[in-house]
Formats: structure tokens, C-alpha cells, sequence
């Protein structure tokens, strides 16, 4: 059985994430590593727990004459790039206090990349189910959510990846898992998720290996805003989370009685396009430039990501395997 819940108004959902994310920051944390936080996830010495970071470290970013020769005529002319954005958790993507400015490593490379081509950077902010759909229809011209690249996903959208991200999972502290190396570790449990995400194909994708295994079936949460995953976990609705193994080691440091279980499936991450679009190799040569003049170690850095880090973009790169078991 599959649970389904989604948010109303616009209004409701930043209403509603701003009051999550309220409520991480304020939360004592008592279940997360040190070692698994991120550096720089408190903000500049000093700051009160939860505060986001809010160093520049695109500002320095020069104009890469070579990636902008790659831009199609037509964008040059144009000047600028529409980008759809989903704001979920940091350290990919948060809103600052103000409600408005959108902060995370999503937001600055796509800001850096914009900078090195020499383009005007229109973000919009949309749903995450919404993205890829709407690229597709040619309403934006790149989309950014920590998308991670999929086989099924490589067949309709291009991607040019920038990090290395996964699927991650955590759980109450009174739990007696450890870690999930195998899914039928979950039979009987009830797991949160957002919707339209890697984690719930790949759990909807093995649930039957319960029943061969002679389980009863895991229970599949799904969930249209982040912030409403880890409230079903605080409140015992779920038993299990399943996010972005970034944002789950940053979920669980501003939580109390919440831990992290483990790394389950890394997954390169990308910019995505719709299907054959002229940009990639523009977007390629940007990210690979901001490897090599030191503004991609700086973003990753003020994250607390570095783990996160690729020797190199690649344009729709094949999918990593999953974990064989």
C-alpha cells in the first residue's frame, strides 16, 4: 500500500517549509555524527545552530570565452537562461529566512555556471514533480533538483552532471536498524519519501522481493515537501526515511532522537534539459572551467559536500549500478 499526500495552496507549501525549516534549526540535535555533518552547515562562526552559510563564492567567477562559444546563437542573442528550481532541504537547496532567497549547491552552480557563459539567470521556482515535465514542453530551459541520472530519466531529458549525490537512509533513534545493505530489511516497515523521486521508483520497483523473501510488504510514504517526511518520523507515521544522502547527514545533525543509518546507492547528479538540447556542451565546458580555476572546490567546501565531488562534467553519463544483492 502506498500513501500519498500532497499540499495545497503555493502559499500553504512555503508557509509550511518555512515552518520546518524553523523547526530543524531550533531542534537540539542529538542523533547525528560529527563526523557526517556538514562543515559550514551552522553558517560563519558564531551563528546559531541551522543558520545556512551565505559566503559569495561565486562572485569572483570570470566569463569562460570557450564554454560561451558553445552556446547556441540563439541564447547568446538572448542573453539569459530560464531556470526551474525545487527548494527541498540543504545543503542542495533551502530557503533563507527572508522566504525568498533561494541558497544551497544547487543555487550556486547554477549561478556560477550562468556567470562563466555570460548569461542573465531567471530562476523560478517549481514543484519538483513539475520539472522535467515542463522541460520537456521547452517552458525552461534547465532545470535543477538534485536529479539524479537514471536510465529511465536519460531516455526523455539530458543531463550535464556537476556532483555525486545518492539515496541515503535514516530513522528514529529507538530504531534497531543499523544500516540497509538490502530492501528486505525494510519488509513490515512503513518508509517516507518525496514524490517522483529515484527513491520511491527504486522502492515501488523491489517491494515484491518481500513477499519472495516471505515478508510482509514495506509500506511506501510518499510526500509532496521534504519537511513533511521527517515530521511523519518524528511523529511515528513512518519508521524509515529515504532521501539524498547529503541531505539526510544534514537532516539528522538539526534533529533530536533522529540518525543516520547509511549510504545506500551513490548517483552522479545533474543540470537537466530536455532531450537533445544544444546546451549541454556549453554547460560541460562551464562546470569542468570552475573545476579548474577552483570555484567548484569552494562550493562544495561551503557545503560541507566535498565527498560530493566529480574528476570531471560528463554529458547523460550511463546510470551507476545499484547495490547487488
Amino acid at each position: 500500500m502506498s500513501t500519498r499526500t500532497s499540499s495545497g495552496t503555493a502559499r500553504t507549501t512555503l508557509v509550511f517549509a518555512l515552518i520546518t525549516a524553523a523547526a530543524l534549526g531550533l531542534t537540539a540535535c542529538s542523533g547525528g555524527e560529527p563526523a557526517t555533518a556538514p562543515a559550514g552547515a551552522s553558517g560563519a562562526p558564531g551563528a546559531a545552530k541551522g543558520a545556512l552559510p551565505t559566503e559569495d563564492v561565486v562572485a569572483a567567477v570570470r566569463k569562460n570565452e570557450a564554454a560561451a562559444k558553445l552556446l547556441p546563437a540563439d541564447v547568446r542573442r538572448r542573453g539569459s537562461l530560464t531556470l526551474a528550481s525545487s527548494v527541498a532541504t540543504p545543503p542542495s537547496s533551502a530557503y533563507l529566512p527572508d522566504g525568498r532567497t533561494v541558497v544551497g549547491v544547487d543555487a550556486d552552480f547554477s549561478a556560477a555556471v550562468a556567470k562563466a557563459l555570460g548569461l542573465e539567470l531567471k530562476r523560478e521556482v517549481v514543484g519538483f514533480e513539475a520539472i522535467l515535465p515542463a522541460l520537456g514542453s521547452g517552458k525552461y530551459d534547465v532545470g535543477t533538483g538534485n536529479f539524479g541520472v537514471t536510465e529511465e530519466r536519460r531516455r526523455t531529458i539530458d543531463f550535464v552532471t556537476y556532483i555525486n549525490d545518492g539515496q541515503g537512509f535514516a530513522a528514529r533513534a529507538d530504531s534497531s536498524l543499523k544500516a540497509v545493505t538490502d530492501l528486505t530489511q525494510l519488509c513490515g516497515l512503513k518508509v517516507a519519501v518525496n514524490a517522483g523521486t529515484t527513491f520511491e521508483r527504486t522502492l515501488e520497483k523491489n517491494k515484491g522481493r518481500c513477499a519472495e523473501a516471505g515478508k510482509p510488504a514495506y509500506e511506501v510514504n510518499v510526500y509532496s515537501e521534504t519537511g513533511a517526511i521527517w515530521m511523519s518520523l518524528q511523529q511515528g507515521r513512518s519508521d524509515v526515511v529515504m532521501n539524498t544522502i547529503n541531505g539526510v547527514r544534514y537532516a539528522v545533525t538539526q534533529q533530536k532522537d533522529v540518525k543516520f543509518l547509511n549510504e545506500y546507492r551513490r548517483l552522479d547528479v545533474g543540470f537537466a534539459f530536455r532531450k537533445g538540447t544544444p546546451l549541454a556542451p556549453a554547460f560541460q565546458a562551464a562546470v569542468n572551467g570552475l573545476k579548474a580555476d577552483g570555484t567548484y572546490d569552494r562550493i562544495l567546501k561551503k557545503w560541507g559536500v566535498t565527498a560530493s565531488g566529480i574528476e570531471r562534467s560528463r554529458i547523460s553519463p550511463p546510470e551507476i549500478p545499484a547495490p547487488k544483492k
